[in-house]
């Protein structure tokens, strides 16, 4: 099980469930309405059919606090719990109709966070077979979604690169064709970059080749993010630049190169994949009417 870590905001988090039952329709069930009574009780277990780590119960406990106050939750294996096949994550009792007619939404959030937080748990473990690099997330989220994806990955063990686009200056290649059309060098991409921003933010640019990475180191980046380099490259580029600067791999990272990249001495690599690829794991509510 997981430390202590920073929950999603628990505003985006009404705003989520909200916006997801409004979407399934959940209170118009027609065939809910039609065949279960209001009062006829259920319970049902939350069945992990594929081992994974668990992410998404407070999230599942939001979602049936929502459909009705009389639902009742019992969470087994807390957030960062590792299940195997067949473990049951929460048992949940209260209303039928209700239990049936949100559980869509519930199973949604909860396969979803737990599917990025299995992978992102995966890529952190094989990391560590290579070196001591962190690896993080992208921006890469479903629209919508971004406060539960990020916090799925929190809880597999990565970190959060920058959450939004004011968090930090990151120098793409866009940018950079951008303002050499106009003449400027890379130098006075970074001296403008960090000039027009705050003193506490760092200023990051992305390089694909040891020329273009000794440039930026020149210019004063804080951290320079290798882009789609080989490990080969990027291990020269790292142990050739003074103390000091960070470096992020990115580029392609998935569960089989990811280990040799956090070999080249690299501090950061981060992996798209764990929030636009991650499968949701198969998890199913067993429900008995009462």
């Amino acid at each position: 099980m997981i430390d202590a870590i920073f929950p999603p905001d628990p505003e985006e988090v009404a705003r989520i469930v909200t916006q997801a039952l409004s979407e399934d329709r959940a209170f118009h069930d027609v065939t809910t309405r039609a065949l279960v009574p209001d009062d006829q009780q259920g319970k049902g277990a939350f069945l992990f059919k594929q081992g994974g780590v668990v992410c998404g119960m407070d999230i599942v406990e939001t979602v049936f606090g929502f459909a009705s106050e009389e639902i009742e939750l019992d969470i087994l294996a807390p957030d960062g719990s590792v299940l195997e096949p067949g473990q049951i994550a929460a048992e949940v009792s209260g209303p039928l109709a209700a239990i049936l007619s949100s559980e869509r939404v519930a199973l949604n959030l909860l396969q979803r966070m737990s599917g990025i937080a299995s992978m992102s748990r995966r890529m952190v473990m094989r990391a560590a077979e290579g070196g001591s690099a962190q690896v993080v997330d992208t921006r890469k989220t479903t629209p919508g979604l971004r406060e539960l994806e990020r916090y799925a990955v929190r809880v597999g063990g990565a970190k959060n690169h920058r959450n939004t686009l004011e968090d930090g200056v990151l120098i793409k290649d866009n940018h950079i064709a951008a303002a050499m059309k106009r003449g400027l060098s890379i130098a006075e991409i970074v001296a403008d970059a960090r000039m027009a921003s705050s003193h506490l933010l760092k200023v990051e640019i992305e390089v694909t080749d040891a020329a273009m990475a000794l440039l930026a180191m020149q210019a004063g980046a804080d951290v320079i993010l290798l882009d789609n380099m080989t490990p080969e490259q990027m291990r020269a580029v790292v142990a050739d630049a003074p103390a000091g600067i960070l470096f992020e791999a990115s580029g392609g990272v998935n569960e089989q190169s990811i280990r040799d990249v956090a070999a080249t001495g690299v501090h950061l690599v981060s992996v798209g994949a764990l929030t636009h690829s991650a499968p949701a794991l198969d998890i199913s509510l067993e429900i008995e009417a009462q």
